[in-house]
């Protein structure tokens, strides 16, 4: 929790210095009184604050306090709302412990602000208040095992969230979507005995006449692969597959909210991906929503088939002007940029900087992968339109490249957060260990962005 300080006394107090002189983000005790200190460095980020924060409340918390007060001064003198916006932002997701379903006692910790008496401090932290909230949310549905969250069930949970937040929600039964001819979709999704649902969220903060920017997340709840089975290894974490999902209902929630006056939609394909007698196999030929056909070469390049049909959906029924999908979708993402960096591919300069400007204030890091002509020839078929695997390759482009195929030209970008929508081991210090929901705040930050021009 971050609260104003409002003279309350506290176990511990922390200062953030600013200087040039030694190691950034390193910390020390103070022998007068209970006091930690914090180096920044002289040329402080957003996210060195971010990191700074989550480094000292979990220090301090690991020696059994309860409360701090810290100063913001230096912070907010040297970024702004921006540094106080992080600080409390790394504050929160410090205190963030997954879902656990075994008794455990929590700690309570409460942090105090004091200083930035220049700056509009309850209002920054309000807003950074609701954004993290919702990171926080979209972290619970993503550790959440997979018998707990089966399609409905997710359907069901961002329903009653997106009531609470005055977001319109509608969620298509497995009838609705095969009446809509989402052949791509069902080919997923009838492979499991959970049916399939398609979670339609609505924010209507903007002009009543203003096309909305749709948010299309993949909600693959469980992930074994089909035919084309995982290891051992890689079924562990499939539980995960759907964070993409989880991204674009909380960016959404936080948007409402904070009444953020820009017309969003998000669209999530909930599905899972097992094995049954329905279940296709590699040879198979799909016709999605758009009316294109698909070759299956590999059933568990799945993301990509709900996700077409999904974009479909998002431009020919909500009229969408801008399409923006993440996704937990290829390992040979993680495998290029590991944990720390995202995967993107775009279509449009202006979209993808204004993405890549917002990425700067949520701390997130993603790289453009190239998009030459010569990639889309590698996912072509004899028989096909397209199909969902590469022939030769560059797994990360082609398939942002396939999915790219149902934008209908509209400026359109691919978000790959295969490697960091989840860590085993946190790299950043405002992460635990398990699900990040790595986009949340990138996808808040683009959409507020470009509320002036909804």
């Amino acid at each position: 929790m971050v609260k104003l300080w409002q003279g309350e006394s506290a176990q511990w107090r922390v200062e953030l210095e600013l200087n040039g002189e030694g190691a950034a983000l390193s910390l020390r005790m103070k022998e007068e009184g209970r006091v930690l200190s914090v180096c920044l460095g002289g040329q402080p980020t957003e996210n060195t604050l971010r990191r700074a924060a989550a480094k000292a409340v979990t220090a301090i918390r690991e020696l059994g306090a309860r409360t701090a007060l810290m100063d913001v001064d230096p912070a907010a003198r040297a970024l702004g709302p921006g540094g106080l916006s992080a600080l409390a932002q790394g504050a929160q997701l410090a205190c963030y412990r997954q879902p656990a379903w075994k008794e455990r006692e929590e700690q309570p910790f409460t942090l105090y602000f004091t200083g930035g008496q220049w700056l509009d401090v309850p209002a920054i932290l309000k807003e950074t208040s609701v954004v993290t909230r919702a990171v926080c949310y979209a972290r619970d549905l993503t550790n959440r095992p997979g018998n707990l969250l089966t399609p409905d069930m997710m359907a069901q949970a961002m329903a009653q969230a997106a009531q609470k937040a005055g977001v319109e929600a509608e969620i298509l039964d497995e009838s609705r979507t095969r009446a809509l001819g989402m052949g791509a979709f069902h080919a997923v999704g009838d492979s499991a005995a959970h049916p399939p649902r398609l979670i339609v969220l609505r924010w209507k903060g903007g002009k009543e006449d203003a096309a909305p920017i749709a948010l299309v997340g993949k909600g693959v709840c469980y992930d074994a692969g089909g035919y084309n089975l995982k290891t051992a290894a890689g079924l562990k974490t499939m539980r995960a597959d759907m964070a993409g999902g989880a991204a674009v209902c909380a960016a959404l929630l936080a948007l409402a909210e904070n009444r953020i006056p820009v017309n969003v939609t998000a669209v999530v394909p909930a599905v899972e991906n097992r094995i049954s007698p329905d279940s296709m196999v590699p040879g198979d030929i799909v016709t999605s929503m758009s009316g294109k056909t698909i070759q299956i070469d590999n059933t568990d390049a799945e993301g990509r088939l709900i996700l077409a049909d999904a974009i479909t959906y998002a431009i020919q029924k909500e009229r969408a002007s801008r399409v923006v999908d993440i996704a937990t979708l290829t390992g040979a993402c993680a495998n290029a940029l590991g944990h720390l960096t995202a995967g993107l591919v775009s279509n449009d300069d202006a979209l993808c900087a204004a993405l890549l400007e917002a990425a700067s204030r949520s701390g997130e890091q993603y790289w453009r992968f190239p998009a030459f002509p010569e990639y889309a020839k590698m996912i072509e078929s004899p028989v096909a339109d397209l199909c969902n695997q590469s022939s030769d390759g560059c797994g990360a482009i082609t398939a942002g490249l396939f999915v790219g195929a149902f934008a209908q030209g509209l400026p359109w970008i691919h978000l790959d957060i295969a490697g960091t929508a989840w860590v085993d081991r946190p790299r950043w210090e405002y992460q635990t260990a398990g699900a990040t929901v790595a986009g949340v705040s990138t996808l808040y930050e683009l959409c507020r962005g470009l509320a002036d021009e909804s």
